[in-house]
């Protein structure tokens, strides 16, 4: 991808911030993959078979840091959207970081799945409270994304640069019939309330399915007219993979509820149970194909298109949480079917996860460390601290640093910074009469 040249960066002149200043207004909504490939690794081992009962230590383990690394990303875009008003509002209007938005919601998917497989079990949560928390997935996934939906689609955008992350923004609504089919597991048949949760599954699986199915022909489309994808965008790659696996996932659970439930209250038809299965098992064969098919799609030009930067360092945790459908779809058609094959494949597949997991996390570690991530300029902080006078002086320095005193100081409140041409304008008015405008005729903007 070619890039147009950047404008020459002005020399900076202000105060030098702390660390942690820059950190909160450095992050973004793209630490969420961090936090959902951790979640990706204990969904995983949980469906390994044999499944021995250290696995499931390791899984609790992964599912307490999935559980700090949400709270700590929420806590500090939190902090962020406090402090800088204005760097939170470009992260939500920004074509390209506005789409990892919706992560948030995935995330909490995966701390729903951890909490109704190590913490029902044990009687720490009733399932009550799982249902209850169903209903807050459904309103949070459809609160997020529509607003998203109409922000995003607000403006145009070029399809010479579509990568299959922008269908993050459906993501949220597609996974309710795998936070459906999970919630079941703990909610008994004799409860009526599991009818709703059945339906609202598959209702919501059949929008987000579609809806991202038609991202998936303009991805073709997009590559039959560029190419593969290279840099930061060939892990988007992977994202294809997410749509036809976690369906066929979800497709496969929900009909083995349905198999159950619909016959217990005698909805549609007698067999209406089995048929909801045997068509659910037929339409996830077809989905997971799909899905095996883009996983090889993307992993074959990865490693030569891929740039080798830590600073992008973020975008390769999509090797691992959208391959988690169609992975552990392999388990669900191996129990189906009684091929031992699927079940080996699928151990494969986690190992090979856990390991990539690892090598992810060690080089995002020191991709922070190393402030190649999640760490803003001085100059950017301070054009969000600023009040009024002191977007003035900013202008000033900017424009020629001996107007302004070494001693101007700038006080690090949460003000909203003035946009910068009319600071420059303001001191253009002011210097005009002055003693020195040609300053300001050598340093036009």
């Amino acid at each position: 991808m070619t890039h147009g040249h950047s404008e020459p960066e002005l020399p900076y002149h202000g105060p030098k911030f702390g660390g942690l200043a820059k950190r909160v207004h450095g992050w973004s909504w793209q630490a969420f993959p961090i936090g959902m490939g951790t979640g990706a690794v204990y969904v995983l081992l949980s469906a390994l078979d044999p499944h021995p009962e250290w696995v499931t230590t390791v899984e609790v383990v992964f599912f307490f840091l999935a559980l700090f690394l949400f709270a700590l990303n929420i806590s500090t875009l939190a902090l962020q959207g406090i402090l800088y008003r204005e760097q939170s509002k470009r992260l939500l209007f920004d074509p390209v970081k506005g789409v990892f938005v919706p992560l948030c919601v995935l995330s909490f998917a995966t701390l729903i799945i951890g909490t109704i497989q190590y913490a029902v079990p044990v009687g720490i949560i009733h399932p009550g409270f799982i249902y209850e928390l169903f209903w807050v997935y459904v309103f949070f996934a459809v609160g997020v994304c529509f607003p998203m939906l109409m922000i995003w689609f607000n403006k145009p955008h070029d399809i010479k640069t579509f990568t299959p992350a922008w269908a993050f923004l459906i993501f949220p609504m597609m996974l309710v019939g795998v936070v459906a089919f999970n919630v079941l597991k703990v909610i008994p048949v004799t409860d009526p309330r599991c009818i709703g949760v059945l339906l609202v599954g598959y209702v919501f699986q059949g929008l987000g399915f579609f809806m991202t199915f038609f991202y998936l022909a303009i991805y073709i489309l997009r590559i039959m007219t560029t190419g593969f994808m290279d840099g930061h965008q060939a892990n988007g790659a992977f994202v294809a993979c997410g749509p036809p696996g976690f369906t066929a996932l979800a497709l496969i659970n929900l009909g083995k509820q349905a198999r159950i439930i619909l016959p217990a209250y005698n909805l549609v038809s007698p067999q209406a149970g089995e048929i909801f299965f045997a068509a659910s098992v037929m339409g996830a064969l077809l989905l997971f194909g799909l899905a095996v098919f883009f996983f090889f799609f993307g992993i074959l030009p990865y490693w030569f298109k891929l740039h080798k930067h830590l600073s992008e360092i973020l975008g390769c945790w999509a090797l691992t949480f959208p391959n988690v459908g169609w992975i552990n779809t392999l388990r669900a058609l191996g129990d189906i079917f009684g091929i031992k094959g699927f079940s080996v494949w699928h151990a494969i597949m986690t190992f090979l996860v856990c390991m990539v997991w690892l090598i992810l996390f060690g080089l995002t570690v020191l991709a922070f460390v190393r402030g190649k991530i999640f760490l803003a300029k001085d100059a950017d902080v301070w054009r969000d601290t600023m009040s009024g006078d002191d977007a003035a002086r900013n202008a000033a320095s900017q424009v020629a640093p001996g107007l302004v005193s070494e001693q101007s100081s700038v006080v690090n409140l949460p003000y909203t910074a003035p946009r910068f041409h009319l600071a420059v304008t303001t001191l253009i008015s002011r210097n005009s009469k002055g003693e020195r405008p040609w300053v300001v005729d050598n340093n036009r903007f």
